[in-house]
């Protein structure tokens, strides 16, 4: 337990500071990728896997983990169509990690070190670059670049798309008036945006996409200098934690220390999760957290948040 709590308190101190640990590792082409250390369990190398039958051909195999099965994603081949040889296999690594409510191997061919850095040096990837929509975000470490890969969208082309709300949640928001309400959504990922502007469409809601903290604090400073309160101009917030430019954590700082936005809802709605999340949330004040993706708690969480608001 000492162990948790000190791991939790080292990952907060880096709230509302807009850092992050990245882990970095390598796939079949040596391109130097990052993942969020937030996410990740664990890094063992790769136990015997078993096959399973009908499984994509991107599934290498369900490893078993402490007594409970967890699928084994080949990274490389998620992004190139080529997959892992059975000899690269042997000297691999599985990057443990805890996305949208589940857990899951990432096949890796190698893992290099954790590196803490600025969210201001995450930058979005350049247009026109190769892969650039399997990534959100590049950076630089020792002059080397490294690619952060959009594993919602890689975990939707495996899955396939999220439903949508339920018919239950959809009746009681008949009498919506899709004028009243109009809300904030930030999120790096495509995907993600996506999702959520087709749930808050089935229940009439207006909403504006922004793909970072920064971009998404400007436009809140924007609309305050507009006649009346804040709230007239945007009902409730929903933003992602992990972002280049500013994460959801500063965001969500910089909104309750400004006078004009202060008494915004905000939903952090995250791929993140785990023990961190309470304290996470308290530390920089946002409202509510919840765990990415599951359409009916999301539209019940904003609902409840424009009724509070």
């Amino acid at each position: 337990m000492a162990g948790l709590l000190d791991g939790v308190d080292k990952r907060t101190q880096l709230v509302g500071e807009n850092r992050l640990e990245l882990l970095l590792f390598r796939l079949l082409d040596n391109q130097i990728y990052g993942i969020n250390v937030f996410k990740v369990q664990e890094v063992i190398r790769c136990p015997r896997l078993t096959q399973m039958p009908n499984s994509k051909p991107v599934i290498s195999g369900i490893a078993n983990m402490r007594g409970k099965t967890i699928p084994v994603i080949d990274l490389g081949f998620a992004l190139t169509n080529i997959p892992m040889s059975p000899e690269a296999i042997e000297n691999a690594f599985v990057i443990i990690a805890d996305y949208n409510r589940s857990v899951q191997g990432f096949l890796v061919n190698s893992v290099d070190r954790i590196v803490n850095m600025h969210w201001e040096e995450i930058l979005a990837p350049p247009k026109g670059a190769g892969g650039v929509s399997f990534l959100t975000a590049v950076t630089r470490v020792d002059e080397k670049l490294v690619e952060i890969i959009d594993v919602e969208r890689i975990l939707e082309d495996i899955g396939g798309p999220s439903r949508g709300v339920s018919e239950d949640v959809i009746s009681s928001t008949k009498d919506n008036d899709p004028d009243e309400h109009h809300i904030l959504v930030v999120d790096d990922s495509s995907v993600a945006r996506n999702q959520i502007k087709r749930t808050m469409d089935q229940i009439g809601i207006k909403t504006t996409l922004k793909k970072d903290g920064r971009e998404a604090l400007e436009y809140l400073k924007e609309l305050a200098k507009l006649d009346g309160n804040i709230k007239d101009h945007v009902s409730l917030v929903i933003s992602d934690v992990e972002m280049p430019n500013m994460d959801g954590y500063t965001l969500t700082t910089e909104v309750r220390k400004d006078p004009n936005l202060q008494d915004l809802y905000v939903i952090l709605h995250t791929s993140l999760s785990g023990v961190f999340n309470e304290a996470l949330v308290k530390k920089v004040g946002a409202n509510k957290f919840i765990p990415k993706f599951k359409p009916d708690e999301l539209a019940k969480s904003v609902l409840d948040g424009i009724e509070i608001k």
